[in-house]
């Protein structure tokens, strides 16, 4: 991606030159036996810097060739929160290198980092945070809600992220969602997608009650899909950014993600009323709008994402304490659901 400029929208606090990438220490996790070594490595995620190293405390090194996992570590204690990265090929079992950032929500591409935070404590002020390859901070937006899903298109241009203005879940009553987006090339931002016209059965749609979630990208940044939700229904929406317009593809589709070569989506089906258990994963194939129930049968609540062209990976809450797991399942409907890091969640790949 071409250099971004640095730019600040909305509210600012502190200097950015804190926001630069400083020594850290590095702690390896081995979930296994649950335990947390200390060892010292460069601050920042390798993975943004595009070329290969070494990851100390691994018998013989290991060294990066390709991609990346990149996650918010949930490991209790004074890395909580961060993010971390592991070699994709060994991530349930690899040593995470730990970074300086923070984030409730984040997303990685083409060297490009968006994070979604809260700073302060009894009076918290959400933001997104958009870092360059160097960890340097270069746009920091002041948003009014609770982070829920983050964004980035393939080549890291287009951000979108989506809060709840008020409540704190889809099954929440009075819950209400805004998805934002920012153009980082040009700086164009749209604080909600409201703002645009939204189409359902070739008519202009307008409720009161409209939300907005979830979204995802294709690669020619302009083209995007969405959640729409109203009226106790939601709809899988084909975005035109330029031309600020939806038009509404087929109904009970969440939190869509897009495959790496662009042919079809996972999302979250309602396939019940009970609120406990409500979503089932579910790829759509674009191109015959064939859908195919996915090997994961927990009802799971997170904007999945895509591992590989073929597996998709996504967060599944723990049962007994606030943490979560990351899981893997094939996106064809075979297998079965594999564990691929353990105390992860927001996970996203990047490209070595």
């Amino acid at each position: 991606m071409a250099d971004l400029e640095e730019e600040t929208l909305g509210e600012v606090s502190g200097d950015e030159g804190d926001a630069a990438p400083r020594d850290n220490r590095a702690k390896i996790l081995i979930s296994s036996i649950a335990v947390l070594v200390v060892i010292a490595v460069a601050a920042g995620l390798t993975a943004f810097l595009g070329r290969s190293t070494k990851r100390a405390g691994v018998s013989g090194g290991f060294t990066v060739a390709a991609g990346e996992l990149t996650y918010r570590s949930m490991v209790q204690g004074p890395d909580f929160g961060k993010l971390v990265e592991s070699p994709i090929g060994a991530a349930s079992t690899a040593v995470p290198t730990v970074s300086t950032v923070p984030c409730e929500r984040s997303y990685t591409a083409s060297g490009v980092l968006l994070c979604l935070q809260s700073e302060g404590s009894l009076m918290s002020q959400a933001y997104a945070e958009v870092y360059d390859s160097s960890l340097k901070q270069i746009k920091k937006v002041a948003i009014a809600g609770t982070p829920n899903r983050a964004r980035l298109s393939a080549d890291g241009r287009m951000a979108a992220w989506t809060i709840f203005v008020y409540g704190d879940s889809y099954t929440t009553p009075g819950a209400s969602t805004r998805a934002s987006m920012l153009d980082l090339k040009t700086g164009q931002y749209v604080d909600s997608l409201e703002n645009f016209n939204a189409y359902v059965d070739g008519s202009l749609y307008k409720a009161v009650d409209i939300n907005f979630w979830g979204v995802t990208y294709t690669a020619d940044d302009n083209t995007f899909y969405a959640t729409m939700g109203s009226n106790g229904k939601t709809w899988l929406m084909k975005g035109d950014f330029k031309a600020r317009k939806m038009t509404a593809l087929r109904e009970n589709v969440e939190c869509p993600s897009l495959s790496p070569d662009g042919t079809r989506l996972v999302f979250k089906k309602r396939v019940s009323d009970d609120i406990r258990h409500p979503w089932r994963f579910t790829v759509l194939n674009l191109a015959t709008m064939q859908e195919t129930p996915l090997a994961e049968t927990r009802s799971v609540d997170d904007q999945a994402a895509w591992l590989n062209d073929s597996t998709v990976m996504y967060a599944v809450p723990h049962a007994d304490d606030p943490g979560s797991d990351l899981y893997a399942v094939p996106a064809d409907g075979s297998g079965a659901p594999r564990l691929l890091a353990a105390n992860g969640m927001s996970p996203s790949v990047t490209s070595g």
